[in-house]
């Protein structure tokens, strides 16, 4: 018996779930909003210890923190920040990314270097965008840290040994998932001198305790306890639909892929999670719902009046340019225009159709890869559209599986330091979360015909966009 604390600090708050070491049970909960600018790490510690004030972290044996990713906390020789953080969703850093990518030879070149090509969201092109932008903070820069390090470290009282774990590092542009190891030189590329990075300790080791003896453990990415939150393991894969969509599995090893197309982070429990990102998810169901003069939800509605394959309608989704596959510079266009098939439930069918066969795309990139996936999760508000999940299982030929909204990665923060505190070669088995199960049924003929008209026309339009 015993309880164990997990820590989500996110973009614009902290949570806190105390959960019950066997049985995975919440016991209580905390939450605060950052009080002050959400790029000072300051906000974030007193927005901790609100969350924490009515006594959450009381009797508690271990705490584990989640942070959001991608975040750069440049610090000092004496541990100072030197400026404020620069958040993962930064977009200032893209020019600083397409600069990286030239000085080391192009795009083939960091994929086989760190299994990523650096974008704006990567500390690497943090640091780029530094050395450019403010050269003389740059060179104040003594070492750095992610946000769930800064706070890791923070709760321990600083002490002289900084660590992060595999997941955050392999979000960095600097730490390859497939060699488990820094590549210090590309933090030197980018930032124009060497400097300290936090060592990375393994998924059930201890960061250390706090002054009052609390055992902190190592702490991952929010994507990363997100998926041991879930309970995802070999077989599982995850959608989450943002504006923008990315498709994730859990594999047994890392995934070398020269163009590009996946990036290899490393999962919350010495595996591998592949992901590959498009630039249109529920971003095109919103343009659907304005063309419309609905909402998203009015779009879910009106497309369940329509049929699979929106008679003959496809929309290539491409919005926002595309990543997957790289179409940087294109846009979206409608296909199959007739004159019955120009009625707002057909156009609305075909922008729910649109957007799955999308991340379909995404998804057979790794299927492709010999990534196997027996289960896809469907998680964002726009899982819980019916349109979306009852066309999905039949689009991806899967079965699809809706977990209710929970705090899935303040609860696998938590799984991890129980996971620190008790050992073991695996994270303690908790109860699965609550989830809707759907499965292509009698609909996978229609739904893969979709798929495949879908593919036709991407064809047509973009021939050979997913090379050979």
């Amino acid at each position: 018996m015993g309880i164990v604390a997990g820590l989500e600090s996110s973009a614009e708050y902290t949570r806190i779930v105390v959960c019950d070491v066997d049985s995975g049970a919440v016991v209580k909960q905390g939450y605060a909003e950052h009080p002050a600018e959400r790029d000072d790490p300051q906000s974030w510690l007193l927005s901790l210890g609100r969350a924490a004030s009515s006594g959450q972290f009381s009797d508690v044996e271990a705490i584990g923190v989640s942070g959001q990713q991608q975040g750069l906390i440049a610090l000092d020789s004496a541990g100072n920040p030197v400026r404020s953080a620069l958040l993962g969703h930064d977009r200032r850093m893209q020019p600083a990314a397409a600069d990286l990518v030239d000085a080391l030879g192009g795009r083939h070149a960091w994929a086989e270097a760190v299994g990523s090509v650096p974008e704006a969201g990567h500390p690497v092109s943090k640091l780029r965008w530094l050395a450019r932008s403010e050269p003389d903070n740059a060179a104040r820069v003594a070492e750095v840290l992610q946000p769930h390090d800064w706070l890791v470290w923070q709760l321990m009282a600083r002490p002289s040994r900084r660590t992060t774990d595999r997941g955050e590092a392999s979000g960095t542009g600097y730490w390859s998932a497939a060699l488990e190891s820094y590549r210090p030189d590309l933090a030197e590329l980018a930032l124009g001198h060497r400097i300290s990075l936090p060592e990375v300790i393994g998924p059930a080791e201890p960061a250390g305790r706090t002054p009052e003896g609390l055992l902190i453990s190592a702490g991952t990415g929010d994507t990363m306890a997100a998926a041991l939150g879930l309970g995802l393991g070999p077989g599982d894969a995850v959608i989450s639909l943002g504006a923008s969509g990315s498709v994730c599995a859990v594999h047994h090893e890392a995934l070398a892929d020269p163009s590009g197309i996946i990036t290899s982070y490393a999962d919350g429990t010495g595996l591998h999670m592949p992901a590959v990102r498009t630039l249109n998810a529920t971003r095109v169901l919103r343009g659907a719902a304005e063309f419309l003069g609905t909402d998203v939800a009015g779009v879910s509605e009106l497309a369940q009046a329509s049929s699979p394959g929106a008679y003959g309608l496809v929309l290539l989704p491409y919005l926002a340019g595309e990543h997957t596959p790289h179409l940087p510079h294109t846009a979206g266009s409608l296909h199959g225009l007739r004159l019955e098939s120009m009625k707002p439930e057909h156009l609305a069918r075909a922008a729910v159709e649109g957007m799955l066969c999308g991340l379909a795309d995404a998804l057979d990139v790794l299927r492709n890869r010999g990534v196997q996936v027996r289960r896809l999760f469907l998680l964002g508000p726009a899982a819980g559209l019916p349109a979306v999940y009852t066309a999905a299982p039949a689009i991806f030929g899967t079965q699809v599986v809706v977990p209710r909204p929970g705090n899935y990665a303040a609860i696998g923060a938590a799984r991890q330091a129980a996971w620190a505190l008790r050992g073991g070669s695996h994270p303690p088995l908790w109860p699965a979360p609550e989830c809707e199960v759907f499965d292509p049924g009698e609909d996978l003929a229609a739904g893969q015909a979709v798929r495949q008209q879908f593919v036709t026309v991407r064809e047509d339009v973009h021939p050979g966009a997913f090379g050979a």
